[in-house]
């Protein structure tokens, strides 16, 4: 028998909560954590979509990436998510920045993604890793490492910039990532992949010879559930741990 706390317990040895940055909500938001677990979804967000596979699949628990409540509530309707996920007794643990920095978290995943290697910190948050550095096994011009980077995370909507250098040096931070942006240029980085970044920060990493390859959000991130099912299947070998159907709605004309 497992219980929500349980779950929530080895997701903490795993991925500290308390090491979740300041502006952060991440940890046990929704629900009973005495309840016996029955099923599981794991998903990068919690949406409408998602609530209704639990309810199809019989799961009364959610582990999303991304917090379900991030800024404070000033009132529930009966079409919120908080609503939905109370109306179903669907209890919801969120790990989000401790699981970015977090050994093999959402930062590690996409590093093994791109099949890099010789893994340095890109830059450190109250000393642990926000990002990585590596190397790839073979050079690459811009227009040819934008398409190795779809073929290994499917993007679909990969925007980059093309400096005419030579792509082996790489640095990636999953999610928003602009902040990291210096400490690439300062490892002297031919390439910074990233979920999401600010036009500014684009225009100042192409002046200092750096590519920038923006994934999407959604591509960045979303390599970790299928790595976090395993780690939790195999401490939960009595329970199914199913993947989300949520996608990324973001579409390009």
């Amino acid at each position: 028998m497992v219980r929500v706390v349980d779950i929530y317990n080895f997701l903490d040895t795993i991925a500290p909560f308390n090491t979740q940055m300041d502006f952060d909500n991440s940890g046990f938001l929704i629900g009973n954590k005495y309840d016996i677990v029955k099923k599981v979804v794991v998903t990068l967000d919690v949406s409408s979509d998602v609530i209704e596979q639990c309810v199809k699949e019989g799961a009364n628990l959610i582990i999303s990436h991304h917090p379900v409540i991030f800024h404070p509530i000033k009132s529930i309707n009966a079409s919120s998510i908080p609503y939905l996920l109370c109306k179903n007794d669907i209890s919801v643990i969120c790990a989000h920045t401790n699981l970015d920095m977090a050994k093999d978290g959402v930062n590690d995943c996409l590093f093994c993604s791109l099949k890099l290697y010789c893994k340095s910190p890109l830059s450190l948050y109250n000393g642990l890793v926000l990002g990585l550095v590596g190397d790839l096994k073979y050079e690459f011009d811009s227009m040819s490492f934008a398409n190795f980077i779809n073929e290994k995370l499917r993007c679909g909507n990969l925007r980059f910039t093309d400096v005419n250098n030579k792509i082996r040096k790489v640095a990636v931070c999953s999610g928003s990532g602009g902040s990291c942006i210096k400490n690439a240029i300062d490892q002297r980085c031919d390439a910074f992949v990233t979920g999401e970044i600010k036009y500014s920060d684009i225009l100042f990493a192409n002046e200092n010879n750096m590519s920038v390859f923006d994934v999407g959000h959604f591509n960045s991130e979303n390599v970790v559930v299928p790595h976090l099912i395993e780690v939790l299947q195999k401490e939960f070998s009595s329970l199914e741990f199913i993947k989300s159907n949520f996608s990324d709605k973001i579409r390009f004309l």
